[in-house]
């Protein structure tokens, strides 16, 4: 399967330490000075519905958001481009994507945790990978070999998220914490 448009949301560890409107601050400033590396547009305030991102971070290749789906918050990379190359590649873009926002709003935030243990992924093109047996099938033998190659250890547990109504995805919950540093660094 070519996976595209893949999500990686990191949740906080407990509950969420810092104000919204600290963060929407935060991100205006990202905007301000590009602080990413996509090109960064604007920031939307959905903080009234509920269970739904609820600040967003509006980039034109790609956006991060505070999310409060899942009945957890974190933080969430969406790739929005179809891009070029293998599935691990895309995996591992989004995954460094999402480490460097986590890692750079723990650096504003000294309250803000993000799980060293937990994070979940996701494919938002229900065209492409349905949250269907058959996509299921088509990527058992694939995620593991993604997983390894950007978790670099094979310690974890893979929990798929059954649910027709959800994108496809799943939880991942690592046996040791995941050095984020490092991968930031690659």
């Amino acid at each position: 399967m070519n996976l595209q448009h893949v999500n990686v949301k990191f949740f906080v560890d407990g509950e969420m330490p810092v104000d919204l409107e600290q963060v929407i601050n935060a991100f205006h400033r990202w905007v301000a000075n590009q602080s990413m590396d996509e090109l960064l547009i604007d920031v939307a305030d959905y903080r009234h519905v509920p269970r739904t991102p609820s600040v967003v971070l509006v980039g034109h290749e790609a956006d991060y958001a505070i999310d409060y789906s899942q009945q957890r918050v974190g933080l969430v990379y969406n790739d929005k481009l179809a891009r070029e190359g293998e599935s691990v590649d895309r995996f591992r873009h989004a995954y460094r994507s999402a480490v460097n926002a986590c890692l750079k709003l723990e650096a504003e935030f000294s309250d803000l945790h993000f799980s060293r243990r937990e994070f979940a992924w996701s494919i938002n093109d229900r065209g492409l990978a349905p949250n269907s047996e058959e996509t299921f099938v088509s990527c058992e033998a694939l995620m593991p070999v993604i997983l390894k190659d950007v978790l670099q250890t094979d310690a974890y547990t893979l929990v798929y998220d059954r649910d027709p109504r959800h994108l496809f995805g799943a939880t991942v919950q690592t046996e040791t914490p995941l050095d984020l540093g490092t991968v930031a660094k690659a």
